[in-house]
């Protein structure tokens, strides 16, 4: 899975709050993340957050964002948000974040990931479908103010073999062909 030409994946750094922020608000305008919430899973020691900037046209502006949190040694994940910008939706943008969150997950030797999305929400659900994530419950009114129930789903991680907490395998590339943020296969 690749991104679109002028585009790259890369870590997030705590300098893209601002953007990220930006971000957020467009995607979620009624219950968008606090910045200091914002700020503190982009500072975790837990957390694993990557962006989509632009690499043409001057200044790089991102475009999309996604966060993963798993304490160490846990083999379970959460995936705490993504978004993508209404102009880059439908270009693979997302499914390329999701599956960077997953390779991270596999790497630290998470075995189950979970998340939340909204009911109202059948694009985000059928993405998460077709990663082999399944619905196991149902939070009713969970996003505020809207009222919104939350569909709770779940997926088990098969370990790919050379993949673990500390072995990228013997190419340094993940499952999805895609290496390790910082690593020159991931902004090739």
């Amino acid at each position: 899975m690749t991104l679109p030409d002028g585009l790259r994946l890369r870590r997030a750094h705590p300098q893209d709050l601002d953007d990220v922020m930006w971000l957020e608000h467009a995607s979620f305008p009624t219950d968008a993340w606090s910045a200091s919430q914002m700020s503190g899973e982009l500072y975790s020691l837990h957390g694993y957050y990557v962006v989509v900037e632009t690499t043409e046209g001057g200044a790089p502006t991102i475009v999309g964002y996604a966060g993963l949190s798993s304490l160490a040694g846990n083999p379970v994940a959460d995936v705490q948000t993504i978004a993508v910008a209404a102009e880059q939706r439908g270009k693979g943008i997302g499914r390329v974040l999701f599956t960077e969150l997953l390779d991270e997950a596999r790497r630290r030797g998470v075995h189950e990931v979970f998340l939340e999305v909204r009911a109202d929400n059948p694009v985000a659900q059928a993405m998460y479908t077709a990663f082999g994530f399944e619905r196991i419950a149902v939070r009713p009114r969970y996003y505020q103010p809207d009222g919104v129930d939350a569909w709770v789903m779940r997926a088990e991680l098969a370990t790919a073999p050379g993949i673990g907490p500390s072995d990228d395998g013997p190419s340094g590339v993940g499952p999805s062909g895609v290496g390790p943020i910082g690593r020159e296969a991931l902004d090739g």
